[in-house]
């Protein structure tokens, strides 16, 4: 499916006003890489900011910074070496490389052909009849392959410490939590935050900034102990949420469920208790920073799309020119990567989990004679009494009889009972080695930047001329103010608009200031990329024997308000902060025509 008309205006005017534009172009550019203007640059600050103040700093989680490149071994525990793979089919005529399920699904009915066997993605591109396109060669009967998107590169001189650019932030929090757990006092639960630049080798990025090659991601750890943690749902239980769970997608009648937090976990459509604390966060904050709500849902993985480790997933999606995309998700990994770090790397992954009181428990153990198991077993002895003792505390019955079968490196080794010298002992323990699970709430701060724009981007007519504006949020938009002097010839209005200019930036607001042409096209400017307000200051603001005022416009609606200069900061601090309407500072003050 082409872009519509909202993806092509708002490339048009992202490029033309400085929001994002493709990068390098002076040498021809490249696919999937996107520069940030001055405009593009500031809205995305001012979101990774929203994000971290409610998801870092309220929520009392700590946060990191890790490298955007780890050495290879990281990427062997955690899977990625192998099974981070798209779907690649290649045009046998142009030589152009595709992603076969996007080709399905932009020419079918098929939501989810990324669930596909590259044989049955082949399959259907031959039923399909699909073409290249680049140059519209037939592509049935090509191979499709997995192709993996992890960037390699090596470390240091030569290839002797291959490494990767990160394909997603929380392997950095993962690697690191043996050291992490101690800042948290190793007590659970505990959320780590990181936000910070991903790479994945796209097939064929598409949309803009939607799907590139280099993005920024948000990501929140939440470790706890699934047997004693549960979130508290009181904050977000009345949140109303539109979700859209398996049991709807897979109906040919299917709609979505509007309901609340707490009823969605009461009922068991949200499954898990922490998917649902975090699916309510989301839901206000998207809200806040400015996502059309009538244009958001919740959709839950389906099975054949849901990671292996993940034992349920949701994702935020946005609607943009009739297609939803996946914003931010939302998943319970359980001890998937934690474990896995714990199996490959030379630390320990566990917390020691105190009970409230000691406990006497009888505990199978072996004490291998390594006399015996060295001459036997040479090299392999010590793997073999590890083996012995993980059989032990797994199934203490298999000691039972005059021998015992363990499996090391795929051989099956066989020992006499005796030598392992099992028993069974009792014994008080202060408490637990736990591997904590992990709740990953993963925000798409591009995608989100590219909602905000699109669900922004608005027309109308002012003074019988068309008008396009941005209605971004107070909170995140670029710029916050517009100072004007009306007129750029009197010396009185020029040093009150810099003083006045100065005072707001003093105060913490990003001002722009302009006394270029009619003030009519100043303030079309500056409603193009998104400034909520704009003040403008003329000589009936000085003249007479009152106190001296300005006039602040309301981007959206083009109202204006005359109101004294003293009052201007506290004004717009309550403005931008969302806890003072425009209508109440009209109601306050004295309306202007304008």
């Amino acid at each position: 499916m082409s872009e519509g008309s909202e993806s092509a205006a708002l490339a048009e005017l992202a490029k033309r006003r400085g929001f994002f534009f493709g990068s390098s172009e002076a040498y021809g550019g490249v696919g999937g890489f996107y520069t940030y203007g001055p405009q593009g640059a500031a809205l995305k600050s001012n979101v990774e900011e929203a994000w971290r103040d409610r998801f870092a700093v309220q929520e009392g989680n700590l946060e990191i910074e890790a490298p955007t490149i780890m050495p290879e071994p990281v990427f062997e525990a955690s899977g990625h070496l192998d099974g981070f793979d798209d779907m690649l089919v290649e045009c046998a005529e142009c030589g152009e490389s595709h992603r076969a399920d996007h080709l399905i699904e932009d020419n079918s009915d098929l939501e989810d052909a990324e669930t596909l066997s590259p044989e049955e993605a082949a399959e259907k591109i031959s039923e399909l009849g699909l073409v290249c396109p680049s140059c519209g060669a037939e592509l049935a009967g090509q191979e499709v392959t997995d192709f993996n998107l992890m960037f390699e590169t090596n470390i240091g001189p030569g290839s002797t410490t291959p490494g990767y650019l990160r394909p997603e932030t929380a392997q950095g929090i993962f690697v690191e939590f043996p050291r992490i757990k101690a800042y948290a006092r190793n007590s659970l639960p505990f959320g780590v935050t990181q936000i910070g630049s991903a790479y994945r080798n796209e097939i064929s990025p598409r949309k803009n900034i939607v799907r590139t090659r280099e993005f920024t991601q948000a990501e929140l750890e939440q470790f706890v102990d699934p047997e004693r943690d549960e979130p508290d749902l009181s904050s977000v239980e009345d949140v109303e949420v539109l979700l859209y769970p398996i049991t709807e997608q897979e109906k040919d009648d299917g709609d979505y469920v509007t309901t609340t937090i707490g009823e969605a976990v009461e009922e068991g459509v949200i499954a898990n208790g922490w998917i649902g604390y975090y699916l309510g966060i989301a839901q206000e904050w998207y809200e806040h920073v400015g996502v059309d709500m009538d244009r958001f849902r919740f959709r839950q993985h389906l099975p054949g799309e849901r990671a292996h480790y993940a034992a349920d997933c949701w994702d935020a999606e946005s609607e943009i020119d009739g297609d939803w995309i996946e914003i931010a998700g939302f998943a319970y990994r359980g001890d998937y990567d934690l474990s896995k770090h714990g199996e490959h790397a030379d630390d320990d992954f566990t917390i020691f989990q105190q009970y409230d009181e000691p406990k006497t428990v009888e505990r199978a153990v072996v004490d291998p004679d390594m006399a015996t198991l060295g001459p036997e077993f040479g090299a392999k002895a010590a793997d073999v009494a590890d083996a012995l003792e993980a059989l032990a505390a797994s199934d203490p019955e298999a000691f039972e009889s005059d021998e015992v079968t363990v499996e090391v490196d795929g051989e099956v080794i066989t020992v006499e009972t005796d030598i392992a010298n099992f028993s069974v002992e009792t014994q008080t323990e202060a408490g637990e080695h736990v591997t904590p699970h992990v709740v990953e709430p993963s925000f798409g701060i591009d995608r989100t930047v590219y909602t905000l724009l699109a669900h922004a981007y608005e027309t109308d007519e002012v003074d019988g001329e068309a008008r396009s504006f941005l209605s971004l949020s107070p909170a995140v938009a670029p710029t916050n103010v517009g100072v004007f002097p009306l007129v750029s010839n009197v010396d009185e209005l020029v040093d009150l608009s810099d003083d006045i200019a100065a005072e707001l930036r003093a105060a913490g607001f990003a001002v722009v200031y302009d006394d270029s042409g009619s003030i009519g096209r100043r303030y079309r400017r500056q409603d193009e990329v998104g400034t909520p307000f704009c003040v403008t200051i003329d000589r009936d603001g000085i003249e007479g024997d009152g106190p001296t005022t300005v006039t602040i416009r309301e981007r959206d609606t083009g109202r204006q308000v005359r109101i004294p200069a003293d009052s201007l900061v506290e004004t717009l601090v309550g403005l931008r902060a969302g806890t003072t309407a425009f209508d109440e500072v009209v109601d306050a003050y004295e309306a202007v025509e304008a």
